[in-house]
């Protein structure tokens, strides 16, 4: 059943992109800020996890694969959840409150997939705790990048090769095709329960395409 949102506490436009490893959110989203700063609109850019100091460092621990850092599933999350808390703090909910346009590269929904999905931790727990993290702030508009799993590794290794010469992956990309598989089912599931927020987008697509898929979704949401 889809929840219903509650009143909003500030002005602002709070957007989020999800989406599997390697679905090109965020050429995207770097895109959008472009067209937002030339209708001469007030944008932030922020990303999950980090977009503070504290977040930042948070992403480094949950993403390096140190072999002294054996992480388990409820630290995981709650790293997570830790480092959204402040990014609201800190970054959103400011922003929001001045009457600004936040584009966020991941937020609940991806603790949901990979974590209540991907990790089989249960979807409705963390979503239960996730809620209770962001309290009122829910993105008026997400963006949900859909891409095979395997395509999108493909592209991951290759961004990553190309930019530090290391074809590496971080910890989650390192995760079998099985667990990015739960993630991509799980983010088709909340998009179903929650069709007038989460909506899906073929990343399968030449980036320009995509792109233009992604405009006119938002245009016409945020004219509604």
């Amino acid at each position: 059943m889809e929840q219903k949102r509650s009143k909003k506490s500030h002005s602002g436009v709070f957007i989020t992109f999800e989406g599997g490893e390697g679905a090109g959110k965020s050429s995207v989203v770097q895109q959008l800020c472009s067209h937002f700063q030339s209708r001469q609109t007030s944008v932030v850019i922020t990303r999950e996890p980090g977009g503070t100091p504290f977040g930042d460092l948070v992403r480094h621990w949950l993403l390096a694969k140190e072999e002294n850092i054996a992480l388990g599933d409820w630290p995981e999350l709650l790293l997570f959840l830790a480092s959204r808390v402040q990014h609201i703090d800190q970054i959103i909910l400011p922003a929001l409150k001045q009457g600004k346009v936040v584009l966020c590269d991941r937020f609940n929904d991806s603790s949901i997939a990979y974590q209540g999905g991907g990790r089989s931790m249960g979807v409705d727990a963390v979503q239960e705790l996730c809620m209770k993290v962001a309290g009122r702030i829910k993105p008026d508009v997400t963006i949900l990048f859909d891409l095979d799993p395997i395509e999108g590794l493909a592209r991951s290794k290759k961004v990553e090769k190309k930019e530090s010469g290391n074809d590496g992956f971080d910890r989650l990309e390192s995760e079998t095709i099985a667990f990015h598989q739960r993630v991509r089912q799980t983010y088709l599931t909340l998009a179903r329960k929650e069709p007038e927020r989460i909506h899906v987008v073929d990343a399968s697509q030449p980036l320009e395409v995509v792109y233009s898929d992604v405009l006119k979704i938002i245009d016409r949401q945020l004219t509604c």
